[in-house]
């Protein structure tokens, strides 16, 4: 069993090899790669993609797993050998389902979409991207075809990203967040709106970086395995477990925006940094899920980064950074600015309040795409209806509406929103343990430590990197199943507080 179990182990490395160099190509599109490039990119991520995936499908990745079965059950579960066959099992069982040349030409689409994208998005050219989307549509519904017996065409889709959740699943939790984040964001919006005006000001690339930079620090964040650049559309990519990236974008005209992207980022790459060693090169190197993964980025962005602690200890720092804009501004003043609630255009801009009535727009538009009920050409208006009906605004183009998000013109349509609004509910529900186990920690955080907060993070769930589903880790860590009351509680009184409510 020893040799059969490290005979898995090689040829999984070599797939990783091969999805870090798909993953560095990805990451090098997106920063420093010409457009003139574009082309050659997409036939060089087919490539590799295809071969990935052929070396996943191999008869032989199967014998191997048939032969280590019997071995895996005789483990506890929660060992790594256990975790390790369970995790491979699942990804070969769903891998080998999809003809290669499928992937291949899906890969090779979604690189030619995205450059089209980052052109068509500044000059609101929906045209030009449309007959791409209406392929990646199509691709999208081939892909989820390829595993019968779904009871919506978006399940497989949706488990890529968020093993075990299905289309009904997350809308019936939807369904209950949208029934108490409305009223709640209707009686903020009541009222005045908040003077958010001392960050539009104008602040320089260089030092919100660099304030930034320092802020990931202390966080925990390392740079000898990671580094921060440029990018259209913020993300992390990972090409190993010590190189691990984040990007961000800087407007020198609103001081959030690379701010928040930046702890934002860096709380996936925190996830990421701290899997265990001992998994390099295995698929349970990884985050368990897209919304697990998300749980991270919004703790540190939000629970932690937009806290009035985090600002007692660092809004000085920030006032040394830019005296000209904050040396008269109150405490008081820039933390009620930086937690503004207000209906808004833009996802990645909105307030915690409003956040996820952006995200239910968008997997509610995408499942409508994937069943047929909704055509593309008819997608920028159905996108400009819902904004209308929810949020009670009306984009003035389609920058600000269908085309200001990545995510359809470089991968899946469909799976690929529900996972910010799940890890919004995780955030909390995680958070609120590792406070629970170690109540000095808000305390901690007003003093610019974070040790204590990390190390409860890594130790409960970035360790185990995909070795347990989230479902699992949320039962190891909470004791019970997945629920929203915990973020609902956040949300009421930390608004509560700052609008008197």
């Amino acid at each position: 069993m020893e040799q059969k179990l490290q005979e898995l182990k090689v040829r999984l490395a070599e797939i990783n090899d091969l999805n870090g160099a798909i993953a560095l190509l990805n990451w090098d599109q997106a920063t420093y790669m010409p457009p003139g490039g574009a082309a050659a990119r997409g036939r060089q991520m087919s490539t590799i993609s295809k071969l990935a995936h052929t070396k996943l499908t191999d008869a032989a990745v199967g014998k191997l797993l048939d032969d280590l079965q019997a071995y895996a059950d005789s483990l506890p579960y929660d060992s790594d050998d256990a975790g390790l066959i369970r995790v491979t099992r699942h990804d070969y069982e769903k891998a080998t389902k999809i003809p290669p040349q499928l992937l291949a030409d899906f890969y090779s689409h979604s690189a030619a979409a995205y450059q089209v994208w980052t052109v068509a998005r500044p000059q609101n050219d929906f045209a030009a991207v449309r007959p791409l989307l209406e392929k990646s549509v199509d691709l999208s519904r081939q892909i989820a075809e390829c595993f019968p017996g779904y009871e919506h065409i978006a399940d497989p889709l949706i488990d890529f990203s968020d093993q075990g959740m299905r289309a009904n699943t997350v809308q019936t939790l939807f369904a209950k967040l949208r029934d108490q984040l409305v009223p709640l964001a209707e009686a903020i919006t009541a009222q005045d709106p908040i003077d958010d005006s001392c960050l539009r000001q104008h602040y320089p690339e260089t030092p919100q970086f660099d304030f930034g930079i320092a802020a990931i620090k202390d966080y925990g964040y390392d740079f000898d395995r990671g580094r921060q650049d440029k990018t259209h559309h913020p993300f992390m990519t990972k090409f190993s477990l010590g190189d691990v990236r984040i990007t961000t974008r800087a407007n020198e005209n609103n001081l959030s925006e690379a701010l928040f992207s930046t702890l934002h980022e860096a709380g996936h790459a925190l996830y990421e940094q701290g899997i265990n060693m001992d998994f390099e090169g295995s698929p349970l190197a990884e985050g368990t899920s897209a919304g697990v993964h998300e749980s991270q980025s919004r703790l540190w962005e939000n629970m932690v980064g937009r806290s009035l602690n985090f600002w007692q200890h660092y809004y000085p720092k920030l006032q040394a950074a830019f005296p000209q804009q904050l040396a008269t501004v109150p405490l008081t003043t820039f933390y009620k600015a930086i937690n503004k609630v207000q209906r808004s255009l833009i996802r990645t801009d909105a307030d915690e309040v409003t956040y996820n009535l952006h995200v239910m727009i968008r997997f509610d538009l995408e499942l409508a795409l994937l069943e047929g009920s909704l055509a593309v050409k008819d997608l920028p208006e159905a996108w400009h209806a819902r904004y209308q009906s929810d949020l009670g605004m009306r984009a003035p183009n389609d920058i600000d509406g269908v085309l200001q998000d990545v995510h359809w013109y470089g991968g899946f349509v469909g799976g690929a929103f529900q996972g910010y609004t799940l890890g919004n509910i995780m955030s909390a529900l995680f958070y609120d343990q590792a406070v629970k186990a170690h109540p000095e920690i808000p305390t901690e955080i007003a003093a610019g430590q974070f040790g204590t907060l990390h190390t409860w993070l890594r130790e409960n769930i970035y360790r185990y990197g995909r070795k347990f589903t989230a479902n699992e880790l949320i039962e190891r860590t909470t004791g019970s199943p997945l629920t929203i009351e915990p973020y609902m509680n956040y949300l009421r009184s930390k608004f509560g507080s700052i609008y008197n409510l």
